[in-house]
């Protein structure tokens, strides 16, 4: 989705930046975790597959997709790679073309060491912020039925389970964002900065 194309949003814990041919290597790295590939109902892909997916996300128009970057490292000092400060990527996916308002919401923290830090937490309310933009009333998340962190993370979001499949093994929490928790979502972003994003530089609008 080219919206975010040209957006930083800078947060307490995390940096989203849009999802970028440079951090394609590292993300590669990452899927190639068994373990990361289960959690993510994923199939390893080759590094050029990689780059052709990282290039179809940025053109669809029904996905829109950060890469999470540890704040503290990014801001640590200026000439730090984005790359160095990868911990994952936050996902919305249009996946109803007869529900505009529906937006299906993932998260992944693959960096180890970034896990367990309120990153994970952050990114989906930036990113449920952000793409309010475009009328989305309703999120979902599915999530694998042995993944429990990931699932108490959705609900401490106000996220409440619909749906379970026992063939797919997943759960299905949904958060329809009616006023209260409209204000809710805003409160909890309202630290949030966007800025203009070029070249993997912040650089003013």
């Amino acid at each position: 989705m080219r919206l975010n194309e040209n957006i930083l949003l800078l947060g307490k814990k995390v940096v989203l930046v849009p999802y970028t041919s440079e951090h394609v290597p590292r993300y590669h790295e990452w899927m190639k975790s068994e373990e990361l590939q289960r959690l993510t109902a994923s199939e390893p892909l080759t590094l050029e597959q990689e780059y052709s997916m990282q290039q179809s996300w940025r053109e669809d128009a029904d996905k829109c997709t950060f890469i999470v970057l540890d704040a503290e490292k990014w801001q640590a000092q200026p000439r730090t790679t984005e790359e160095s400060c990868m911990a994952g990527d936050v996902n919305l996916f249009l996946t109803d073309p007869g529900d505009p308002s529906l937006g299906e919401i993932e998260v992944m923290i693959a960096e180890p060491s970034c896990r367990g830090k309120g990153f994970g937490t952050e990114a989906v309310l930036m990113m449920m912020s952000y793409v309010s933009k475009l009328g989305l009333t309703k999120f979902e998340a599915k999530i694998g039925q042995g993944n429990e962190p990931s699932i108490r993370m959705f609900q401490k979001l106000h996220f409440e389970q619909v749906a379970v499949s026992s063939v797919f093994q997943e759960v299905t929490l949904r958060l329809t964002v009616t006023e209260h928790e409209r204000q809710w979502l805003l409160e909890q972003t309202s630290h949030v900065q966007e800025k203009c994003y070029r070249d993997g530089l912040s650089v003013s609008c």
